[in-house]
C-alpha cells in the first residue's frame, strides 16, 4: 500500500514542523492537538500522536513518546483532564491536564486495561481490565481531576465455549447508567453484561448482578446507547452480531433482535470491534476486522436496525473509529495497516470511499 500524499497547507506545514522537532513540545497541546491517536509500542507505535485538521485532511504532529500503549482514554468536559490507559500486564492509568502535563499515574489493579468511562458528573471513573476480567472504580476530585485513593475493584466470574478466547472473564467495556448509580460492564469471556451498583457518595461498589446473559460463545465486546430511546446496542466480537437490547428500569436488558455485522456472502475470518450511534439516533456504525469494513445501519423509530451498506475501512484491522459529524467525515484507526483513514460522511449517514489518510504505526485509539 502506498504512503499517503503530503498535504501542503499552512496548517500542514505547522504539523510537519512539529513532527521535525522545530517547535517545543508544549506547543503541541496549545495550538495543534485537535485530536489524539493512541498506539501500541509493540506494533511500532511512536506514542501518543496529535492530529491537526487541515483543508486536505489530518496531519500527524510530533509524538509524545512518554505516553505508550494508550489503547483508550476519556476526557473530562469540565476541566479537560484526560485519563489514558496504559495497556500492559500491570495496567496503569495516566492522568494529564488539558496540556498533557502529567498529573499522576495509578495502578488499575489488573492486566491490560482497555476501556474507561466517566460518570455524568465527572465524579467517578471506571476502567475495564481485559485480561484479569475486572473493573476498577475511582472517586475523582473534581477540582484537581485526580483519583482519590486506591481504586475499588470488582472481579468478574464466568467463561465461554471458545477456550482460546473465553477461558475466563475479560471485561471489555464500561459505561454508567441511572445518573451514575449503576455501572454496566460488558465481558467478552463470560458472555455477559454485569451491573455494578455504586454508592454515589463514596464510589464504592455495593453489589454486582447479571444484567444480560449473551448467547454462549458470542463474545460481547462493546455497548452503545441510543440518545433518546430506552434501547442499547451490543456488538459481539466473536459472533459478528449486533443485539438490540431493551433497557429496563432496573438496569437489566432484554434482547429484541439480532443482526449480522457482515455481508451474507462473506465467509472469511472476521471479528467485530467498535460500535457507535450518531447524535440524531438515526444511524449505527460497526467496524469489522477481517472483512475490513464499516457496517452502516438505519435505526427505525422503535430502535430496530436495517443494513444500509458496508463501506471499506481504508486499511486493515479497523479497531476504532471516530464520527466527526460537524466535518462530515469518519476517521478509522486501522491497526494492522497502521493508518487513520478518512471516509466522507453523507447527510443521509452513508459513508463514501475511504482515503488512506495519515500513516500512524500501531494506531488503536482516537479521541477529541
Amino acid at each position: 500500500m502506498t504512503a499517503p500524499a503530503l498535504l501542503f497547507s499552512r496548517r500542514a506545514l505547522v504539523g510537519t514542523a512539529i513532527a521535525l522537532g522545530v517547535f517545543p513540545s508544549r506547543l503541541l497541546a496549545q495550538r495543534s492537538a485537535e485530536l489524539i491517536a493512541g498506539t501500541y509500542a509493540r506494533e511500532g507505535g511512536p506514542g501518543l500522536v496529535p492530529l491537526t485538521a487541515s483543508p486536505g485532511g489530518w496531519v500527524a504532529g510530533r509524538p509524545l513518546g512518554t505516553i505508550r500503549n494508550a489503547s483508550f482514554g476519556v476526557r473530562a468536559s469540565a476541566n479537560g483532564v484526560r485519563y489514558l490507559l496504559d495497556e500492559q500486564e500491570k495496567g496503569r492509568l495516566g492522568v494529564y491536564d488539558r496540556g498533557l502535563k502529567p498529573l499522576g499515574d495509578f495502578s488499575t489493579l489488573g492486566a491490560d486495561p482497555c476501556h474507561a468511562a466517566l460518570s455524568p458528573d465527572g465524579g467517578i471513573l471506571a476502567v475495564a481490565n481485559y485480561s484479569s476480567g475486572s473493573v476498577a472504580v475511582w472517586r475523582i476530585d473534581r477540582d484537581t481531576g485526580r483519583p482519590m485513593g486506591e481504586a475499588q475493584l470488582a472481579v468478574h466470574s464466568g467463561s465461554g465455549p471458545n477456550r482460546a478466547r473465553q477461558a475466563g472473564p475479560h471485561a471489555h467495556w464500561v459505561g454508567f447508567a441511572m445518573g451514575g448509580k449503576l455501572l454496566h460492564a460488558v465481558d467478552l469471556g463470560a458472555d455477559a453484561i454485569f451491573a455494578h451498583l455504586l454508592d454515589p457518595r463514596s464510589g464504592a461498589i455495593v453489589s454486582t448482578s447479571l444484567a444480560y446473559r449473551a448467547p454462549a460463545g458470542s463474545g460481547p465486546r462493546h455497548l452503545a446507547r441510543h440518545p433518546r430511546l430506552r434501547i442499547a446496542y451490543l456488538v459481539s466480537e466473536l459472533a459478528n452480531t449486533v443485539t438490540i437490547l431493551a433497557a429496563r428500569p432496573d438496569g437489566t436488558f432484554a434482547a429484541k433482535g439480532v443482526v449480522s455485522t457482515l455481508p451474507a456472502a462473506f465467509s472469511g475470518p472476521s471479528t467485530a470491534a467498535h460500535i457507535m450511534v450518531n447524535s440524531r439516533g438515526t444511524r449505527l456504525y460497526v467496524s469489522n476486522r477481517g472483512h475490513d469494513s464499516i457496517a452502516v445501519f438505519a435505526i427505525d423509530a422503535d430502535g430496530g436496525l436495517k443494513l444500509l451498506q458496508h463501506a471499506g475501512s481504508g486499511g486493515k484491522g479497523p479497531r476504532l473509529f471516530l464520527l466527526i459529524e460537524e466535518r462530515g467525515e469518519m476517521l478509522v484507526a486501522n491497526q494492522r495497516s497502521g493508518n487513520v483513514a478518512r471516509l466522507p460522511l453523507g447527510k443521509d449517514g452513508r459513508l463514501g470511499a475511504a482515503a488512506y489518510g495519515t500513516a500512524i504505526p500501531g494506531v488503536v485509539f482516537l479521541s477529541a
